[in-house]
């Protein structure tokens, strides 16, 4: 593997020089109130890329694992009922940790490559009368199989069931990148980290609380002493944390922020889209097709390219790392072997998209496949060319 290339894998992410500098910095007091100048603006910024305005956000050491746990233990006792899709390794993995946590997860299976169902989560919602179900799950982008679902349409699905249920986003490898809208949309804790659309290293876990579900947090059961919310907001309230912060990723997290509202983020999320319309041209031209079932659901963040049958898609993810020095993702779960993952995400251009699309292409054809070199290459190129960048002013 080579340090000069980018990596195209979904998470972690290419990182700018300007946040490596802004994380290596010297030792501070982190019980100062010098340290309180880093955590309460990285704090503020994260609330604005989530869109809200009543946000509490929660930085925890960990990662989008983490997050998934700080969302659980803060809010519900063993035994509450949740209800989850699982449509991938992600939401697969976060159903698991409920039911470690003796949760009673009632789960709606979804063929991998497809959207969450809204109108099943809805059929369900509204024959629960009862209103066992304390939580939905919703996996915003499946990073396995490079899908996006629709969360207006989940949080449409509680309303109108008239459900009280509170709504839980993972939103690892979508905030940041692709729109979130944590006030619009109704989510009461949305979920991510600091490897993917914020371009750090792994070692953040990013939460934002609504007011509903901090309520939550006084009458939940659950075990927690890392990862309570209380607990982290008493230390925030004197500049510090109930135990040692990771200050330099704090301080690359607020220049992440700054860079990202700087630029602003629906040009952010415009970005996303163009590299990924450039990637999927590619895919078109090479006669392959992608997990995601249809464009409503392709992720902006990540495609997960199908191989034909009888090739292992793994192949390629090693041909690339041991002969051009350049990184892709693997399949998972079910789709291992089937297919290979092009991630397409935090700092990326459109040249260093190309560059990633021509190793992808120069390796199916190393191992046979039936490319023609250069399809793909020129494909994206058409599409980068006919769609420059457009910047938009993001409303005040």
């Amino acid at each position: 593997m080579s340090f000069q290339n980018p990596v195209f894998i979904p998470g972690p992410t290419n990182i700018p020089e300007s946040l490596r500098k802004a994380c290596d910095m010297p030792t501070i007091d982190h019980r100062s109130p010098l340290f309180g100048q880093i955590l309460h603006p990285a704090r503020d910024g994260v609330r604005k890329v989530l869109k809200s305005e009543q946000a509490e956000v929660f930085i925890f050491p960990s990662t989008g694992t983490g997050g998934w746990e700080t969302a659980l233990t803060n809010t519900l006792s063993a035994g509450d009922k949740i209800l989850a899709a699982r449509n991938g390794m992600f939401s697969h993995r976060w159903i698991d940790m409920c039911q470690r946590h003796g949760l009673d997860v009632q789960v709606v299976e979804t063929p991998w490559g497809h959207g969450l169902p809204a109108d099943r989560y809805e059929e369900i919602l509204t024959a629960d009368t009862g209103h066992q179900i304390k939580a939905v799950l919703a996996t915003h982008n499946e990073t396995a199989t490079g899908v996006k679902s629709d969360i207006a349409a989940v949080r449409g699905a509680l309303d109108a069931a008239g459900h009280p249920a509170m709504l839980f986003v993972d939103g690892v490898s979508s905030i940041a990148s692709m729109d979130f809208r944590m006030d619009e949309w109704g989510v009461d804790v949305a979920v991510t980290g600091s490897q993917k659309g914020f371009m750090l290293t792994a070692g953040l876990a990013i939460v934002g609380f609504s007011p509903k579900a901090m309520a939550a947090t006084k009458t939940a059961k659950l075990p927690r002493t890392f990862f309570d919310v209380h607990d982290m907001a008493k230390g925030y309230a004197n500049n510090a944390y109930p135990y040692t912060p990771a200050v330099g990723l704090l301080n690359g997290l607020n220049e992440a922020c700054r860079m990202l509202l700087d630029e602003g983020l629906e040009n952010v999320f415009a970005r996303h889209t163009r590299i990924a319309e450039g990637v999927r041209a590619a895919v078109d031209a090479w006669g392959l097709e992608l997990c995601a079932a249809d464009p409503s659901v392709y992720s902006d963040t990540v495609s997960a390219i199908r191989t034909p049958d009888g090739f292992n898609a793994t192949d390629i993810v090693t041909h690339a790392a041991e002969k051009y020095g350049v990184a892709f993702g693997v399949g998972l779960g079910e789709v291992a072997g089937k297919v290979f993952r092009i991630g397409h995400l935090g700092s990326l251009t459109d040249v260093m998209a190309l560059s990633g699309i021509a190793t992808a292409e120069m390796c199916m054809v190393d191992l046979g496949l039936d490319i023609k070199l250069g399809s793909g290459v020129a494909a994206a190129q058409e599409y980068y060319r006919g769609h420059g960048i457009e910047v938009q002013k993001d409303a005040a």
